[in-house]
């Protein structure tokens, strides 16, 4: 979690050397279907009128390709690579020091939503398998049950080690204008007011139990099941799992409402008035 301000004007003697806060970037998607450079510059002369556009884009090839050229190649024509998306290009992305993005609707971790109650499991129950019987005489339906019963022990210590990872997180004060809110790893639960110039972000869901203004990211990693929830909405934007909607774009209806905002394949974001059964996409 992280929160700063950034319309303070008065430096403490202890300033830090830097400030992570969130702002929504618009960057657009390359994806390729060949490593033949020629044929790729051939489609970038057809789809660009100059080399001037300064557009920042991600690659996304499920196609080995030479990632040196291929970047020398698209900033040539006025593009700039920023990332890959992750597979087979991340061992040349490191080595040339541009991002790795998670694949669309992957979170960069998977966190379970909830902790679930699970048995204590001891690591030598985890390390070593069931051992086999020294009786002949047991029956193979034995056999598979030990099996069986070595694999749940191995799902529920899994388990146990997941729900350990999980850290949403509960914040009581008012969200100022020009404070951000970031959180990685678990529901981002606000209990009092976003206010306008704010922004509260996570990758999981976000909760609002107050006005909530400014601006309202979930999903920030790409987790389509993530939700928006407002107790009162009104925000400058909205996003989730990257797919956002400004202010201007609202109904009216929705206004001041308790709303349920959600992602859904084909439609884009869904706003649910949660007092009715209203719905618009």
């Amino acid at each position: 979690m992280m929160i700063s301000d950034n319309n303070s004007q008065t430096l403490s003697p202890t300033v830090p050397a830097m400030t992570f806060y969130g702002k929504m970037l618009t960057f657009s998607r390359l994806q390729l279907n060949t490593d033949d450079l020629p044929t790729i510059e051939t489609q970038l002369a057809g789809l660009l009128s100059n080399k001037t556009s300064n557009i920042p884009i991600i690659i996304d090839s499920d196609i080995e390709q030479d990632l040196t050229a291929l970047v020398t190649l698209l900033w040539s024509w006025g593009l700039q690579p920023i990332g890959v998306i992750t597979g087979l290009l991340d061992t040349q992305a490191r080595a040339q020091q541009l991002a790795i993005f998670p694949a669309e609707g992957k979170r960069i971790e998977r966190i379970l939503p909830s902790k679930k109650s699970v048995p204590p499991v001891s690591q030598a129950a985890v390390d070593n398998p069931a051992e086999k019987p020294s009786d002949n005489s047991v029956s193979a339906t034995a056999n598979n049950e030990a099996a069986e019963a070595t694999t749940a022990t191995q799902q529920s210590a899994e388990a146990l080690l997941s729900a350990e990872h999980i850290t949403s997180l509960i914040y009581d004060q008012m969200l100022r204008s020009g404070q951000s809110l970031n959180h990685v790893g678990g529901d981002l639960i606000l209990t009092n007011s976003i206010n306008s110039g704010a922004e509260a972000i996570t990758d999981n869901s976000l909760h609002v139990y107050g006005r909530a203004q400014g601006r309202l990211v979930a999903g920030a990693t790409g987790d389509k099941d993530a939700r928006i929830f407002c107790q009162v909405f009104n925000p400058s934007l909205v996003s989730v799992a990257g797919t956002y909607c400004l202010r201007d774009n609202l109904p009216d209806h929705l206004i001041d409402k308790s709303v349920q905002v959600r992602f859904i394949e084909g439609q884009g974001l869904v706003f649910t008035v949660m007092d009715d059964t209203k719905s618009l996409v």
